[in-house]
């Protein structure tokens, strides 16, 4: 194991200078495929009162985060989730897990746009492995999603490791309202599949965002909206911000194994990524961010959402990290 590496920037000096500058701000926030189910899922029934999103949390959990560098996301998920205690400290027998991914554009992985199968596979086999009754996979594309799933890899991976993928119909949208948000009110959310869970997994892949600066975990969530949700881009920060209010995750995964440095969100050429080679999972979706900017040389402070999103107490930048350390995987093609 290397320990002294570039991106030792990423652990514990950095971290450390971040948490002091916001430890009082802490201190301050005490299925559309179905396996070829013709039916599908039946409809919700909505109720008339407005409808806020199940806490995905584990109860009395402190907020962890665990950074592991080197080539091989399999490698890097595996040792992530060791350092924060093994799987089975977040998912129990019986669980019905919801992995919220990221395939909102109909481009093969390699661009780096979207989540990367592997960690899909992999991430459901673990599920399974603890015990999860059910493992689902859904997402709200930009592009046509049967499309965008396919070409992703993420249909073939989640089906590959038995997870169901469940694509948006108009049906799975229930008018959803955010306590203290001023953008999500009574807005239609990919409400079905979530409520369907018991456990929410985020994960989401380091990008270059024109508006927002940045894509990360947060910003993933986006991927929930439904409607007109463009008309957001006026206030990204602000929506941002609120969604991250709306989801309260049991777990998130942020993938900087190689990271879109140029041109995002979408990006679509090869020029665009860069080996970054980290890998991020927590149970704080404000640390991870905050750690995640890092990948593209973004400084916290020229993104808003950050501390907006801190200030709402969704997270803290000064969660405790799990000091993973280094390793050199010099397999070939590791970067897998």
């Amino acid at each position: 194991m290397n320990a002294n590496t570039p991106n030792d920037a990423l652990t514990r000096r950095s971290f450390l200078q971040r948490s002091a500058k916001t430890a009082a701000a802490a201190a301050a926030c005490l299925v559309g495929y179905r396996f070829h189910d013709r039916h599908g899922p039946q409809k919700t029934v909505i109720p008339e009162s407005d409808l806020h999103l199940p806490n995905f949390a584990i109860p009395g959990m402190a907020p962890q985060v665990a950074v592991v560098h080197g080539r091989h996301r399999v490698e890097n998920l595996n040792r992530a989730i060791g350092a924060l205690g093994g799987l089975d400290r977040f998912i129990s027998p019986g669980d019905r897990v919801l992995l919220k991914v990221n395939a909102a554009f109909a481009a093969p992985p390699i661009l780096g746009a979207t989540t990367h199968p592997d960690l899909v596979s992999e991430i459901t086999r673990m599920c399974f492995k603890v015990g999860a009754e059910a493992v689902m996979v859904t997402d709200n594309p930009i592009n046509d999603p049967a499309s965008s799933f396919e070409l992703t890899g993420i249909a073939e991976a989640a089906r590959g490791a038995g997870a169901q993928i469940v694509l948006p119909r108009e049906d799975h949208f229930a008018a959803v309202t955010v306590d203290g948000g001023r953008l999500l009110r009574r807005w239609p959310v990919l409400y079905t599949p979530v409520s369907r869970a018991n456990k929410l997994i985020g994960v989401a892949t380091v990008k270059d965002h024109h508006r927002s600066g940045v894509s990360l975990v947060m910003k993933n969530w986006y991927g929930l909206l439904g409607g007109r949700r463009n008309i957001f881009h006026q206030d990204i920060h602000t929506i941002i911000t609120e969604l991250a209010m709306m989801v309260q995750p049991t777990l998130v995964v942020l993938d900087g194994t190689v990271s879109m440095v140029n041109n995002g969100p979408t990006g679509g050429s090869m020029s665009d990524l860069k080996p970054t080679e980290t890998l991020i999972v927590g149970t704080d979706q404000v640390a991870v961010d905050a750690l995640g900017a890092d990948l593209l040389d973004r400084t916290v402070d020229s993104l808003p959402f950050i501390g907006m999103a801190e200030t709402a107490c969704v997270g803290s930048r000064s969660a405790e990290m799990v000091d993973v350390g280094s390793y050199t995987d010099d397999r070939v093609g590791a970067s897998g």
